[in-house]
């Protein structure tokens, strides 16, 4: 182990950081595969599976601007600290729910409306705080392990939230519960986040800034977008429970394994460029990345086996953990403090809106022509955005290092 790894991993403030997002980052994660398989269960449709999507983006899209202003503005851990508190509030409704049987599909749309809310205040002000917890060298390395740590929760947390929904699904939500209130605890650890002070009142202009700020560094423009289009049409995520249920016949615990295998394979990947963290080349590894994730979902796709479906959407984990890891050093490097809460938030909604548009993007498609042809077109479209961003985009393709020059 190097002396810049030891010296992150012996920063008291970064290390309870890393396990606050560990425990919120298995809750959220039982919670979201505990939410599918609910109203699947309930309705059969791969409509209302999409529905769980859009209505946690719709509501994070509405808030986006007006969360990044806040986040800037306000107390950022106090911020997080509170979206960690809905998130149980959340899972024990919900469990509460299925224990007296009367869960609906109103009331889980309802839900992912609330969950939608809060992490649109609650993603940017985790995102804004880590560059505060580390020195500016060690920064990609940092993103690397908070990456791998979050994938930890990612592998464990759709795992277990399958073995314990098929159990028992109010066990599943209370635990989802307890893990929250445990990142709760663990985010007293850091250190308060001081708001940057305002020289004027907040008006629209400080709302809109992060979004202009994005628009006029092309860089940053190219770096959030490609990863919203790219994985918006070949994120297969709502789908698995169809593939679980209908295709591979593997049930709960298979969907709990299928959604795992993305974040083993970005676990793996995260140790990788912890231990031997990027250096060169940023630009054309970037977009290599989002060939090999399109093209990983293709293979998913056409997949009829289990191990070979889990093993496609394992290299969908390895070739995303390297674009997360480029995209969000470049985009905290090349944003001053003041400004990362909106540009944080903007960043937030392009990766909600790839995830959970996409998942309705999918589940639309499956509804008309089959959940098949939907990963295969999106496999095959994500491809095709990275040849076009490629073009549009061409200072982000020559990038070499991470700090410009």
């Amino acid at each position: 182990m190097d002396a810049e790894l030891k010296g992150l991993l012996k920063r008291p403030t970064f290390v309870w950081f890393l396990g606050s997002r560990l425990c919120s980052g298995i809750s959220i994660q039982m919670l979201l595969v505990a939410l599918a398989w609910n109203i699947y269960d309930l309705t059969h449709s791969a409509w209302d599976l999409g529905l769980v999507g859009l209505f946690q983006f719709l509501p994070a899209l509405v808030m986006t601007l007006p969360a990044g202003h806040a986040v800037d503005r306000w107390n950022r851990l106090r911020i997080f600290r509170y979206g960690l508190l809905v998130q149980a509030v959340v899972a024990v409704i919900a469990g509460a729910a299925v224990l007296t049987q009367s869960d609906s599909k109103e009331l889980i749309l309802t839900l992912c409306v609330v969950l939608g809310l809060v992490r649109a205040f609650q993603m940017p002000a985790q995102q804004a705080m880590l560059p505060s917890l580390v020195p500016t060298p060690w920064l990609a390395r940092a993103i690397a392990l908070a990456a791998g740590v979050m994938q930890v929760g990612v592998i464990g947390g759709p795992a277990l939230g399958g073995v314990l929904y098929a159990w028992d699904a109010s066990l599943d939500y209370m635990v989802c519960a307890a893990l929250s209130a445990l990142a709760l605890l663990a985010s007293w650890g850091m250190p308060r986040m001081a708001p940057h002070p305002q020289a004027h009142a907040a008006g629209w202009h400080d709302v809109w800034a992060g979004l202009t700020f994005i628009r006029q560094k092309k860089i940053l423009l190219g770096a959030v977008t490609l990863d919203m289009f790219a994985v918006l049409l070949g994120g297969a995520t709502a789908l698995l429970p169809i593939y679980a249920k209908d295709i591979l016949m593997a049930g709960p615990t298979g969907l709990g394994l299928l959604r795992a295998a993305p974040a083993v394979g970005a676990l793996v990947m995260s140790m990788v460029l912890s231990r031997w963290p990027l250096r060169r080349g940023i630009g054309h590894k970037l977009y290599a990345s989002i060939v090999g994730f399109g093209l990983a979902t293709v293979l998913f796709g056409v997949s009829e086996g289990f191990w070979w479906s889990w093993a496609a959407l394992f290299l969908t984990g390895v070739a995303d953990n390297v674009s997360v890891v480029i995209r969000s050093t470049v985009i905290q490097l090349e944003t001053p403090d003041e400004m990362r809460g909106r540009v944080s938030a903007i960043n937030a909604l392009f990766i909600g809106a790839s995830n959970q548009l996409g998942e309705f993007e999918s589940g639309a498609v499956a509804h008309v022509w089959g959940p098949v042809a939907s990963v295969v077109s999106g496999g095959v479209g994500t491809v095709l955005v990275a040849a076009l961003w490629w073009r549009l985009f061409p200072q982000l393709a020559r990038r070499d290092r991470f700090t410009p020059g």
